[in-house]
């Protein structure tokens, strides 16, 4: 890889980031804060890549050092013995760097879609207990985020639901019983330290349920639970009294713990 290919790549990258953060596409991998992080690492590839081209063109138009042929001294003062050869700096750039060629093509070519059933199956809920219960409002139904309920049903042992209709949106994640769980990946900085939490559905399910099809659940709080197989962890579950297919939301994560 000579400069010019490491600028090209550089520009590329930087770009694909710069479009990443101007649109939805980078929430599938970081949390909605991180925006200007992402942005200004895109606009500082392209500096950097615009820079390289620069320095690299300067280089070219740069005069050439005198071959020791046109050396200007008497030939008598120049002794160059008969092995003596002229000492040039060959040294090729690192092929490593064409692994910068990987993100580019998995931004451009290959983005992935945000995580769903397939980890939530195989990762144990990660439910954490909240810190408090705020007031909730008088709205009915009432919204929650899966994490909120989840928290408020098993930790406060669902006294601020008791008696309300509430609302969430997750997707739909089957056990290998068949246990249909509506599960929305919790985060605290990026895709790659997601976590599921899990809400068990019961009462009036739909009866043919497809792993990550996004539902949004109208219900009420029952007491019953279960048990992560994965960890062991605790499940509460929603009685359904509605639920109908959503499109998947513009930010699939939940950043609630960051709140």
């Amino acid at each position: 890889m000579n400069r010019q290919a490491q600028a090209a790549v550089l520009f590329l990258l930087g770009a694909s980031l710069l479009h990443a953060a101007t649109t939805d596409l980078y929430l599938r991998y970081v949390k909605e804060g991180l925006r200007p992080l992402v942005l200004a690492a895109g606009a500082a590839l392209i500096l950097t890549a615009l820079a390289t081209t620069w320095y690299e063109w300067r280089a070219r138009r740069a005069p050439q050092a005198p071959h020791p042929s046109e050396d200007p001294r008497p030939a008598e003062t120049v002794s160059l013995s008969k092995d003596a050869r002229p000492v040039t700096d060959t040294h090729p750039e690192p092929r490593i760097s064409w692994l910068l060629l990987l993100p580019l093509l998995a931004l451009i070519l290959l983005a992935p879609p945000a995580l769903g059933s397939y980890s939530a199956t195989r990762t144990g809920t990660a439910l954490q207990e909240p810190l408090a219960y705020p007031r909730l409002p008088a709205t009915d139904p009432l919204p929650l985020s899966v994490v909120d309920y989840a928290g408020r049903a098993v930790y406060d042992d669902g006294r601020t639901l008791t008696g309300r209709t509430v609302r969430l949106t997750g997707f739909v994640a089957l056990e290998h019983d068949g246990t249909p769980y509506l599960v929305r990946m919790a985060l605290n900085c990026c895709a790659a330290d997601a976590q599921p939490v899990k809400v068990g559905l019961t009462g009036e399910v739909p009866p043919v349920l497809q792993p990550d099809t996004w539902l949004e659940i109208t219900g009420t709080y029952t007491p019953r639970r279960a048990h992560d197989p994965v960890n062991d962890g605790p499940i509460p579950f929603i009685e359904v009294t509605r639920a109908r297919p959503v499109p998947p939301p513009r930010d699939p994560y939940d950043e609630s713990w960051n709140t």
